[in-house]
């Protein structure tokens, strides 16, 4: 790899390499020090393709969820058996990992760009701009983007663009599965708000346990299933289908709708 060989979204691929390696070291005991990440499907990561893969997820805090899946990959790629494990695997991290994210949320401040630089595809949210409600049509620079992303390596989305839980599947995510046919992987995160603040950023509770199941990917028909279809499919897939609500207390949803209502940025 050349010094200043860069990705397709201009970012030096050297200085992204070592951007990954100090997070990781200021991360890894979020995820097993402080709090214990259980692991599921490292299997599935490792008999992946190296590009036009689409990772689909539940979301609970802007930067944890996505800190912990750039861990988890990583070290499933090293040989670990869903353990992060010895932090060794950071030294060669996989460099075209990426993740699709608010772009006013990547520009509040030093940190979210530094993250931004180590794999965001940033894109303006459709329906919600500085805490209010917003109608405005997708910019197609957007979704060129997130093709771009999938054609140089693997794209994390959260389908539901939102932290809170069981809100509608954006039919977004369906259009870039129905048009650009990647593979798409499933994965069911539990754990992290109760342990991280909203952004992910500082620990509130230690010794919770975190969970991260990773599923095969999709049976997806790219030509005759309509958009609907793959809708439900990803509402199954991350468990954020209304029929997973029977098992959740209500109290507890209603109470963290009412905490991400008074913190929404």
């Amino acid at each position: 790899m050349g010094l200043f060989k860069e990705s397709p979204f201009g970012h030096i691929l050297f200085l992204k390499k070592w951007l990954i390696r100090i997070l990781g070291l200021m991360t890894h005991q979020r995820f097993r020090g402080f709090n214990e990440l259980q692991i599921e499907g490292s299997d599935v990561i490792r008999n992946l393709p190296d590009t036009n893969v689409l990772f689909i997820s539940n979301h609970q805090t802007y930067f944890a969820d996505v800190v912990a899946m750039f861990h988890v990959f990583n070290a499933s790629l090293s040989g670990r058996d869903d353990s992060i494990k010895n932090i060794g695997y950071l030294w060669n991290p996989k460099l075209n990992i990426y993740y699709v994210a608010a772009k006013e949320t990547m520009k509040a401040g030093l940190l979210p760009k530094i993250l931004a630089y180590v794999g965001s595809v940033s894109i303006e949210r459709t329906w919600r701009a500085k805490g209010e409600n917003v109608n405005r049509q997708v910019k197609m620079s957007d979704i060129s983007n997130i093709a771009k992303a999938l054609d140089d390596g693997w794209v994390i989305t959260f389908p539901q663009g939102t932290t809170t839980p069981f809100k509608p599947i954006r039919k977004g995510t369906a259009h870039i599965i129905k048009q650009y046919s990647p593979i798409v992987v499933p994965i069911v995160i539990d754990g992290f708000r109760r342990s991280f603040d909203k952004k992910g950023l500082r620990i509130k509770k230690k010794n919770i346990l975190q969970s991260m199941e990773i599923k095969e990917p999709l049976d997806i028909d790219y030509e005759n299933e309509d958009i609907a279809s793959i809708v439900e499919k990803i509402e199954y897939a991350i468990e954020q289908h209304p029929s997973f609500l029977k098992v959740i207390p209500q109290e507890e949803l209603a109470a963290q709708e009412e905490l991400n209502k008074q913190r929404e940025w």
